[in-house]
């Protein structure tokens, strides 16, 4: 099965979980309680990539989960990523088959500003190649192809939020958090986004059959984005697909080491549907 973005971006690693059959919630006050800390939240919300880039890198774990017609599947990730270099390695795991019994190797991502890079692809991709694909060529700039969003690109989504609610305080992997849920529209993300995301988020801003995506996001008291939650669909064959792509942050600070593969190991023939 080929899953379509908006209007024809191919969403490789989603196809592949569809084919094959997170974070901390609760303990929030309610919307309007108290006064939101740091005074406008939608100047909050929209300076967490400013955050991320002063903290300089962070370990991340992602979740996408898809649904469509009676499928359901989760995709899980865990990496570091550099929010300076705006680089970053993943390790993304697959769910089993619809009879639990198939598990699938881990793919390998690395993330690079207008570039994803994919090992363990499968579809006829030889096992040491890896598959280059162009993320401002892509109808989601990203935002759901690799079966996790590229950590830099969800925050740098938040440069277009509106409408933002401060929700509350709470305490998330032993850290104080505050709560916000907005909305953040694609095309004023990829006009205020820094130059090594633009270009994803603006082809995300014309494949998307919708202009804006619901969000709840997660800032510690330093403005980082510790944990952000964001609600995709698209559609597929006349389908409706719903992802909720969730990304968490910590260990800042971390080391990242991102090295790109070489010109003779990217894999230059067909890639099966």
């Amino acid at each position: 099965m080929v899953v379509r973005n908006g209007r024809t971006g191919r969403v490789w690693v989603v196809t592949a979980a569809l084919a094959v059959g997170g974070g901390v919630v609760g303990g929030c006050a309610a919307p309007g309680d108290d006064a939101a800390p740091g005074g406008d939240p939608v100047r909050t919300v929209r300076g967490a990539s400013e955050a991320l880039a002063r903290a300089g890198s962070s370990k991340a774990s992602t979740s996408m989960e898809m649904a469509s017609g009676g499928t359901r599947v989760t995709i899980r990730g865990e990496g570091l990523y550099d929010f300076r270099r705006r680089t970053g390695s993943l390790q993304v795991v697959l769910p089993k088959d619809a009879a639990g019994e198939s598990a699938h190797r881990p793919i390998t991502e690395l993330l690079a500003p207008g570039a994803l890079y994919m090992k363990n692809r499968g579809a006829g991709v030889p096992a040491d190649k890896w598959v280059r694909v162009d993320t401002t060529a892509l109808d989601d700039g990203n935002l759901v192809t690799g079966g996790a969003t590229d950590p830099a690109a969800a925050a740098e989504l938040l440069r277009g939020a509106r409408r933002v609610t401060y929700v509350g305080e709470i305490e998330l992997a032993g850290v104080k958090v505050r709560h916000y849920r907005g909305v953040a529209d694609i095309a004023e993300a990829a006009r205020l986004a820094s130059p090594q995301v633009r270009g994803a988020l603006a082809a995300a801003a014309k494949g998307f059959t919708t202009d804006t995506v619901p969000f709840d996001a997660y800032l510690d008291r330093e403005g980082r984005l510790r944990k952000v939650r964001h609600q995709f669909s698209f559609s597929n064959q006349g389908r409706t697909v719903a992802v909720a792509s969730t990304t968490l942050l910590y260990g800042f600070g971390a080391r990242v080491t991102v090295k790109l593969p070489d010109r003779a190991d990217i894999y230059a023939g067909k890639i099966k549907a």
